[in-house]
């Protein structure tokens, strides 16, 4: 069984009470808050038969380990992290067209967060984070997913490299970033399992993540700026792929 995890933020626990109420284990709010989205989220703890704790700021504060918590913090069980072990069951039972996300040494927890929300939105059915030399899924990059990384499949990893292969058997065409490639990203060829592959803010892709890559391509920039942020490129990149995988 999974352990407990900590979470905080509006945007989390609403997502949270809204599609997994029976993952929350506990739930606190700050005692003198009383908007429009806090007493919506109380009616959603009301309805899910949660008892919200009233708490004082600091309280919120030592149980975040941050200040930033918007006067929400929840303890819950997570369903949806997995291992390298379980990937090869995860790829047999996508459903096509398949869009896949994996993420190579993002060291920022928001950046890491920002990723996961725009590949919950762009409909992305599996993530592959390293375990190691990587940010993690910490409350920080949670909250920055707003809600997206409690609803994706997470799968964990400890080999990049064997993980693509294993994505490559189960016929996932690979495409990776880089602004080394020569070829332009929209003259990729996206197919029916498609996994993007997007590298870290200031290495990009490690070389050996690049030679497992079936296709390597740069997205264009038009103005004086040579690069994007990762997050703005995966959300880029991503929406760009669901819809031309729409059309496959």
């Amino acid at each position: 069984m999974s352990q407990s995890q900590r979470v905080c933020g509006i945007h989390v626990i609403e997502n949270l009470l809204q599609h997994k109420p029976q993952l929350v284990r506990s739930l606190w709010a700050a005692r003198d808050r009383s908007d429009q989205r806090s007493e919506a989220l109380h009616e959603l703890a009301r309805q899910a038969g949660i008892r919200v704790q009233p708490s004082q700021p600091a309280a919120l504060t030592r149980l975040a380990a941050t200040p930033m918590h918007q006067g929400w913090v929840a303890d819950f069980v997570p369903d949806n992290l997995y291992n390298e072990q379980d990937l090869p069951e995860l790829l047999q039972a996508l459903q096509e067209p398949a869009l896949l996300l994996m993420l190579d040494g993002v060291q920022d927890p928001h950046n890491l967060g920002a990723c996961l929300r725009s590949a919950e939105a762009a409909g992305v059915q599996l993530v592959l984070l390293p375990r190691q030399r990587a940010a993690g899924l910490t409350a920080v990059a949670r909250r920055a997913a707003a809600g997206a990384a409690e609803l994706l499949p997470i799968c964990e990893v400890v080999n990049l490299a064997r993980a693509m292969r294993s994505c490559q058997q189960q016929h996932c065409w690979i495409i990776g970033t880089s602004d080394q490639a020569s070829q332009d990203w929209y003259a990729t060829t996206p197919q029916r399992r498609t996994l993007l592959v997007m590298g870290g803010e200031e290495k990009g892709l490690r070389q050996l993540t690049m030679k497992h890559c079936d296709e390597l391509a740069g997205l264009p920039m038009y103005g004086r700026i040579s690069s994007l942020n990762v997050s703005v490129a995966t959300g880029i990149c991503l929406f760009d792929l669901r819809a031309r995988l729409a059309t496959t």
